[in-house]
């Protein structure tokens, strides 16, 4: 049997000694490795081209343990599991996580909506364009709403929004305004000592967020709490332990009321 090759050049060159920029912020390991990779790529029964200018150093992975951004891993996974409980006949989610989003379409209609086109092509999800200031929907017409690690950086100018103090409020209405009763709505934002970190995003305590969806039913709080690895997803921490947190991640379930 004939095996099929990829093109190879027989004769890899190590790093050339002229490389004195490479070398100035490549560390040492790199060229070892790459010296070993040569070798051992010559004798290998499926070789494939190797040159020096085809390098794609990516010196920062090299760690004893995998790191990950907690607050999107985590609020994400929750959120999924809470729509894996209600099991909607449609969801909408408004500028949230498009990895949430693509990965519950799969088990849930979504409909994602920013106030950019969003050129992505799934079945089971349907993109479009929304002002969260101002969204296109009937008032108390959505049964399950989202909208995650989102509110926080509205009014600050971050991604070229007209400049507002209070632009997180009237998100937060709009949300409230345009959800059924008897509906859901998952509502993520950072959560610690409430100031805002201009002109990124806003902190609020979890009895602020409370009080926006004050006449809301709230069916569970889950918390991301700052810096501790251990602990992962909180479900139900305590007012004192969610209220000594600095920049920690709420998630919020609200329902609104039938009647």
């Amino acid at each position: 049997m004939v095996s099929a090759r990829i093109p190879f050049n027989s004769t890899p060159q190590p790093a050339p000694a002229g490389e004195t920029a490479a070398r100035a912020t490549d560390p040492e390991w790199f060229y070892d490795d790459y010296a070993r990779f040569t070798e051992l790529s010559a004798k290998s029964s499926r070789p494939m081209r190797l040159n020096w200018e085809d390098r794609k150093p990516c010196v920062d992975d090299r760690t004893a343990d995998l790191s990950f951004d907690r607050h999107y891993i985590y609020h994400t996974a929750w959120a999924a599991r809470v729509l894996a409980s209600t099991k909607p006949d449609r969801h909408v989610d408004i500028s949230s996580s498009l990895y949430f989003c693509s990965i519950a379409s799969a088990f849930v209609p979504v409909e994602y909506y920013e106030f950019r086109q969003t050129p992505l092509q799934l079945e089971g999800l349907k993109t479009g364009t929304a002002d969260l200031m101002q969204l296109p929907f009937e008032t108390c017409s959505i049964q399950s709403l989202s909208c995650m690690h989102v509110v926080e950086h509205i009014g600050l100018g971050r991604y070229g929004d007209p400049i507002d103090p209070e632009g997180d409020l009237k998100a937060m209405c709009e949300l409230a305004r345009v959800l059924a009763p008897g509906g859901s709505l998952l509502f993520v934002v950072p959560v610690g000592k409430p100031r805002v970190e201009f002109n990124a995003h806003r902190i609020y305590s979890p009895e602020q967020i409370r009080g926006y969806f004050s006449g809301f039913e709230l069916q569970q709080f889950a918390l991301i709490p700052d810096g501790r690895h251990e602990m992962g997803l909180v479900i139900g921490p305590s007012p004192d332990f969610a209220n000594s947190q600095n920049y920690a991640c709420g998630c919020f379930w609200f329902r609104r009321p039938v009647a």
